[in-house]
């Protein structure tokens, strides 16, 4: 009985938590759309034909994104204003396309919407000069339904969409809402780093701005990369990521050999100008061989990471089993990807600038790092 009637304490308790907090959020919602319609009803009483003639404005405070729309027909921009605005979007709105285009160079916009058929400039023209002025932007082309061929076309010409009118209010603000989910993934996608799979000697050449992981090897989540010889040792070594994280290094502090080290000890370090970091064991074993070359040449664990560079060669002891912790091929550039922009975050260890080389090692080298699939 004690049980049934905690059960339904809990079972309320979710319940009401549930109602107040869509309450709450319905309130919200309301407050930000009557804003909204104040502002609607203000701004579009505003004169703005100092930039565009027929320029009507609408901003809304922190606008989900802001468009441009051009139509030559006043009751469909009025249509774009109301719907769209009360949606959280900043809306300009103009009846000719080159007012659009002299908008396009001079503000920032996220979106054009231009009608298909207009008698100065037509839609295909205007796709045409958005795309070239403002490769960024997307353009959304307005038609009825006996030009959707040449919609389609102009998709072609760099439009990302077409819409077609009438449209009721519930079909405009879906369509915007799903327009901005796609922007944003791709500009999300475009923001990510960009890794790729190279053969050993390849990372010699791969541009500064990019990041490469050693095809056919294993890495750690310490950033240290493994090679499996043919005799059933493995090679070891560092990766772009710290490579490109520590920038020089002065001298390459080697395993001695004989030694047996347990996986996520501390295995080898790298001395720089302005710090120190050790690079965790990413299997256990014993150390047979090291690169004795990078004694007197230390730069070779930077300058070819993943063939020359390498640091010391180990007879694992427990290959089978530590060999899942390790990561290979697409979870690797995944895990790259999310492990630069951790990097580079204004509170990652490269956020001011110069590279902190303690927390740099306590962040992403260290023994209990994981690497995520």
């Amino acid at each position: 009985m004690t049980a049934i009637l905690i059960l339904f304490m809990f079972v309320a308790f979710v319940g009401m938590d549930f109602l107040v907090r869509t309450t709450l959020r319905r309130r919200r919602e309301h407050r930000e759309r009557q804003a909204r319609e104040a502002v609607l009803n203000t701004s579009i009483k505003l004169d703005f034909t100092h930039e565009a003639k027929s320029l009507k404005r609408v901003e809304v405070p922190n606008p989900k994104a802001r468009i441009l729309a051009v139509d030559d027909e006043a009751v469909v921009l009025d249509s774009f204003r109301r719907i769209l605005v009360l949606e959280g979007f900043s809306v300009d709105t103009v009846e000719h396309g080159p007012e659009a285009l002299g908008l396009v160079q001079r503000r920032d916009y996220d979106f054009v919407f231009t009608d298909l058929k207009m008698p100065d400039m037509d839609g295909v023209e205007v796709v045409k000069a958005v795309k070239h002025l403002r490769p960024d932007l997307d353009v959304v082309v307005i038609t009825g339904y006996g030009s959707i061929e040449t919609a389609v076309q102009t998709l072609q010409q760099g439009a990302c969409e077409y819409v077609q009118k009438p449209f009721t209010a519930e079909e405009l603000g879906d369509f915007a809402k799903k327009l901005l989910i796609k922007r944003e993934a791709r500009l999300d996608a475009a923001r990510r780093p960009n890794v790729r799979v190279v053969s050993p000697e390849m990372a010699e050449v791969v541009p500064a701005s990019e990041f490469c992981v050693p095809g056919g090897a294993f890495l750690s989540a310490g950033h240290a990369w493994v090679r499996i010889e043919p005799e059933g040792q493995v090679r070891i070594g560092i990766d772009d990521f710290v490579r490109k994280a520590l920038g020089t290094v002065r001298e390459v502090v080697l395993p001695e050999r004989g030694r047996t080290v347990k996986q996520g000890e501390p295995l080898f370090t790298l001395k720089g100008a302005t710090g120190t970091v050790h690079v965790a064991a990413p299997l256990s074993g014993r150390v047979e061989h090291d690169n004795a070359g990078l004694k007197s040449d230390p730069g070779e664990v930077m300058h070819s990471p993943y063939d020359r560079g390498w640091v010391c060669l180990l007879t694992p002891s427990d290959l089978a089993s530590e060999l899942a912790s390790l990561k290979i091929g697409q979870p690797v550039i995944d895990w790259y990807q999310e492990e630069i922009l951790r990097l580079r975050t204004p509170n990652g260890p490269q956020g001011a600038g110069a590279l902190d080389w303690t927390a740099f090692e306590q962040q992403f080298l260290g023994a209990n790092q994981q690497v995520h699939a």
